[in-house]
């Protein structure tokens, strides 16, 4: 299933092959274990939010396979988005 990249915070998924919810609370986040590599969202289990700093799930939009909720836009958000977009194009 296909989605717009970069749905807005608060945005509630499931992955593929996964049983347990994320709502998603970050974009472009990097992991400790692999500097090189810019995953497109951070998110935290669902309903339990983020419970520790360890607990940060870090993934990409092409293992979303459904949307539950989608999260809160206005016009703030959609010129982030416009200017995240711009520079995931400058990136790749």
């Amino acid at each position: 299933m296909k989605f717009q990249k970069y749905l807005p915070i608060g945005t509630v998924v499931l992955l593929k092959d996964a049983k347990k919810r994320i709502m998603i609370t970050g974009f472009c986040s990097i992991s400790d274990n692999d500097k090189t590599k810019v995953y497109d969202y951070s998110g935290c289990l669902y309903p339990e939010g983020i419970i520790s700093t360890n607990s940060t799930l870090l993934f990409d939009h092409s293992q979303i396979e459904q949307v539950y909720y989608f999260g809160f836009v206005d016009e703030e958000e959609k010129l982030f988005k416009e200017k995240l977009n711009s520079i995931n194009k400058d990136i790749n």
